[in-house]
């Protein structure tokens, strides 16, 4: 495994497989979604050997970071890029993630998209190698481009299947992406030529480095230094472009319009992973790279978290629309997820990347089970239902199932990511009880909102005649959905399976933080 190139495999074979929807037919649409079912199955089968042959590793003597399945190949030496890849606790779970969700996503296709569906299936795995790349890419160049890919394709999902207003939404989607994005590349020529000034002295002719592990290393030797001021504008470039993608409070206003407008597969992998681009851009950005920064800039940006968490959660109750009022639990959840990252502690971090994970099953499969409903009555209303246990009782099981996990109900995987958060939030010194309380709030209201969607919609007599005949679950929307409730039991019974891995690594990003002094980080032994 040393020697094969896994995390290749893994990137590419999705891109591949849209190479060969190219040769099917375009009215040929069933042939279409099993080649991408099946590209995306063995995806998910070589991305297991991921968990299987990962050791977690102390960080490295050097202060570069402790990568594992590394490939590194000389793409434009000149400028220092290289086509280098590599996995750490931090990205192996957001990995495995994307691969897990992709079979169940293209399954979920084969009753809700009737256009053009070849096309919608090669976005889809063009789009899950853009997203993996992201992940796995250890050179700044080749994150930037895989970061920006992930725009293209979601766009056309959104503007192409979307619904009513869906050229608008994907507009809107593009743009505010983009924007951050033009940030990040900025601070992203910046690094790059700040580390080449600091060390052509030492080295004539020296063309400088893009890899991400070997800046950290500089940075953190004392070779490579950045004058606070320097440090906090590369960090805010770095961060505008992460919190727009999260989307962290005030910027979220484009994710409920994407959400109501994509189609649900859309619905499902924008929250179910690309919201995760963000968080896991601040771990391995900006607390890695500019570790006094993020000391500087946490109690603000742990500010707009709370703010983040209560009014997605407030808004949401607020909702008659199904599709939105999960776009709003998505702000809240998200919320979690960033006060996590900026309590800068190991409690704190570890519960983000938990949280990262859950909340991309659990919110996943809410927007798969409004997409049920929605396939039967085309109506997302919730005035429209009541009393439907009567008639679908597999569908309210699994829907009550996957609520509670989204609420965080003890034994189930929502409880431990938020828990641990919460513990992180309070260990931290500037934060403590306040955001505690704002975060224990968020919590109860999730399962105010949550619990009256259930019972709207579920609960109460059945008197809509359109809703009397409503089929239960089929066997394709039983598989996909019963999938996601698996891990959503496990690791809510095991977690330790998940926190485990990526404890090394979060100690790495948290010994950083805590080892910075005037601008640079004292080595641990």
């Amino acid at each position: 495994m040393e020697s094969f190139p896994i995390l290749s495999l893994v990137l590419w074979l999705p891109t591949l497989g849209a190479l060969a929807l190219l040769a099917v037919p375009r009215d040929n649409a069933e042939l279409a979604r099993r080649i991408a079912l099946m590209v995306a199955v063995l995806t998910l089968l070589a991305s297991l050997a991921l968990p299987l042959g990962y050791a977690p590793a102390a960080a490295a003597s050097d202060g570069s970071l402790a990568l594992q399945f590394v490939e590194r190949v000389p793409w434009l030496p000149m400028l220092g890029a290289s086509y280098s890849l590599g996995i750490d606790g931090v990205s192996l779970w957001l990995v495995m993630l994307t691969t897990f969700l992709l079979p169940i996503v293209i399954l979920s296709t084969w009753d809700s998209v009737h256009k053009e569906v070849r096309n919608f299936q090669i976005l889809m795995l063009l789009l899950a190698t853009a997203m993996i790349g992201v992940f796995v890419a250890m050179d700044l160049l080749l994150f930037y481009i895989f970061w920006e890919f992930t725009l293209i394709p979601m766009t056309l999902l959104i503007g192409i299947w979307g619904g009513s207003n869906r050229v608008f939404a994907a507009r809107k989607f593009f743009l505010y992406t983009f924007s951050g994005s033009v940030l990040m590349l900025l601070a992203i020529i910046g690094l790059y030529v700040l580390n080449r000034e600091a060390l052509a002295a030492a080295q004539p002719g020296y063309p400088g480095t893009l890899d991400i592990s070997a800046i950290a290393a500089n940075l953190r030797s004392g070779v490579f230094r950045l004058d606070p001021a320097m440090e906090r504008l590369l960090f805010g470039a770095f961060f505008l472009a992460f919190a727009i993608k999260v989307p962290l409070w005030p910027f979220h206003t484009w994710l409920p319009d994407a959400h109501v407008e994509a189609p649900t597969a859309g619905s499902v992998i924008l929250a179910g992973v690309l919201l995760k681009l963000g968080s896991y851009g601040m771990i391995r950005f900006n607390l890695t790279l500019f570790p006094e920064a993020a000391r500087w800039a946490a109690p603000a940006i742990a500010v707009l978290a709370v703010i983040g968490i209560i009014y997605g959660a407030i808004v949401a109750f607020a909702q008659t629309d199904m599709k939105k009022l999960v776009a709003y639990s998505s702000v809240s959840h998200m919320g979690f997820i960033v006060l996590g990252i900026f309590a800068l502690n190991r409690a704190g971090v570890s519960g983000a990347i938990l949280q990262s994970i859950n909340h991309g099953l659990s919110t996943g499969a809410l927007f798969l089970i409004v997409g049920v409903l929605y396939e039967r009555r085309h109506t997302r209303e919730l005035a429209a239902y009541g009393g439907i246990w009567k008639v679908m009782p597999v569908y309210g099981g699994i829907t009550l199932l996957v609520a509670l996990s989204s609420a965080g109900l003890p034994g189930l995987n929502g409880f431990v990511g938020e828990y641990t958060i919460m513990q992180g939030a309070f260990l931290a010194p500037e934060l403590g009880w306040p955001f505690l309380g704002f975060a224990v709030f968020g919590v109860v209201l999730a399962a105010v909102y949550l619990l009256r969607l259930y019972q709207t919609v579920f609960m109460g007599e059945l008197d809509n005649p359109e809703n009397q005949g409503l089929q239960d679950l089929n066997r394709r929307e039983l598989v996909t959905l019963a999938a996601l409730c698996v891990p959503i039991v496990a690791l809510g019974l095991y977690p330790a399976f998940a926190l485990g891995p990526m404890q090394a690594s979060v100690a790495d990003v948290v010994n950083g933080l805590a080892n910075t002094v005037a601008g640079r980080i004292d080595l641990l032994p």
